[in-house]
């Protein structure tokens, strides 16, 4: 079906219908209980490896990438946490984004009286608060009792920390977003996420910190929005940042999520003006 589809603006008072859907995605991620379970597990005994790699790596090379044995096993663990959380590894409202596009739901979906953009996002914020708690939370608990981890005294840092972690999501969000979006010229983005995975990994400082990227290839990595994703959060955890960095580190984040949101906007506005719907 080749149409012209109209986006009809967002009714008013849509904020509890936004708080509704990031609720309802909450409960639906809790009720994959064998799923989370083992998703659990994998976090943490990647967790185990990865920090005792890390461990043994920081011991022959003391100081590498500006921090000490302990905080950098501190990172992996933060970075495990922030992996599903975050969405590294893409994901979450992608999938039903792109069902959606093989059955021709989409269509349905820019006709509602609701933003499409806000109720996706509203989506993965229910989404990542339960993956927080369950893939974030918990594996953190387990590398405490094993490794010496690195945990902020001042519950400054912690809330600095977790409106990071809002802001990485929003980010993630925001790339993941204009992804799912070439699906309306490709009708299968698979291949665009399969890209943006490796490039999420690499420059998220998900694989190593970019504090470790040589030359023009850190500088690079540190402008790019993927750091926002991870490494700036676990710098704030690590009180790496502090003070005015911390700050212009949120600055940082907030610009990156203002600026993909308006992409994905603008994107969206675009590709919408004429559709072609596969399936239905």
């Amino acid at each position: 079906m080749l149409g012209t589809l109209q986006l009809k603006p967002p009714e008013r008072g849509t904020a509890g219908l936004y708080l509704a859907v990031a609720r309802g995605a909450f409960r639906r991620y809790s009720t994959y209980r064998a799923a989370t379970l083992a998703g659990t597990v994998t976090n943490t005994v990647f967790g185990f490896i990865l920090a005792s790699t890390f461990l043994a790596l920081w011991r022959a090379r003391p100081g590498l990438g500006g921090y000490d044995a302990d905080q950098a096993v501190t990172y992996i663990w933060v970075s495990q946490a922030l992996l599903v959380t975050v969405a590294v590894w893409g994901g979450g409202f992608q999938d039903d984004v792109q069902d959606r596009f093989r059955s021709g739901d989409i269509a349905v979906d820019l006709y509602r009286p609701v933003d499409f953009q806000g109720w996706w996002l509203a989506s993965d914020l229910g989404r990542a608060g339960f993956h927080l708690v369950s893939r974030g939370a918990l594996p953190m608990l387990v590398g405490t009792l094993i490794f010496d981890i690195r945990l902020p005294a001042d519950p400054l840092v912690w809330a600095v920390f977790l409106v990071s972690v809002l802001l990485a999501v929003v980010v993630s969000f925001g790339l993941r977003f204009l992804v799912s979006l070439t699906g309306f010229w490709l009708h299968d983005s698979e291949g665009v996420r399969s890209v943006m995975l490796v490039v999420s990994m690499f420059f998220s400082g998900m694989l190593l910190p970019i504090t470790l990227f040589p030359g023009l290839l850190g500088a690079l990595a540190a402008v790019l929005p993927f750091s926002a994703m991870v490494q700036i959060p676990a710098d704030l955890f690590l009180q790496h940042r502090t003070g005015a960095a911390a700050a212009g580190a949120l600055a940082f984040q907030l610009g990156w999520a203002v600026a993909l949101l308006a992409a994905g906007r603008a994107v969206q506005l675009f590709a919408t003006r004429k559709v072609v719907v596969q399936g239905g």
